[in-house]
């Protein structure tokens, strides 16, 4: 089974797969980002925020996506996903940030460039 993130005006931009790093992926089928414990961590290597309660947090506190029940507007339906590219090998971890102060407020930055940031291999 695989988990829809929707940004913060309800669009779905991205999914977590159900296997050994929940890896996220971006619609278009590449695995950006994959989670240890709470952190979220790009295939970069980079730590790049937080999952707490079905909400995907940055290294500020700010809200960047999150699952439907936890979406503050209505969601749009989920187009047809695009079949998954084949993963790169992940680069090593670099050190967990502090968790900050979760903030209710979403961040400039859209959910998908949040999780781009992460990404290798020119996504």
């Amino acid at each position: 089974m695989e988990i829809t993130l929707f940004d913060g005006s309800g669009h779905p931009k991205a999914y977590i797969a159900e296997d050994d790093g929940h890896s996220k992926y971006l619609w278009s089928g590449h695995a950006v980002a994959y989670m240890v414990g709470e952190n979220i961590y790009g295939w970069n290597g980079y730590h790049l925020g937080f999952f707490i309660d079905g909400v995907v947090y940055n290294l500020n506190g700010q809200r960047v996506g999150s699952v439907r029940e936890r979406c503050p507007y209505a969601t749009y339906a989920e187009p047809a996903k695009y079949a998954k590219y084949a993963k790169y090998a992940k680069c090593a971890r670099s050190a967990a940030y502090a968790q900050p102060a979760l903030s209710q407020y979403y961040s400039d930055e859209t959910l998908e460039s949040f999780l781009k940031q992460g990404a290798v291999g020119g996504v």
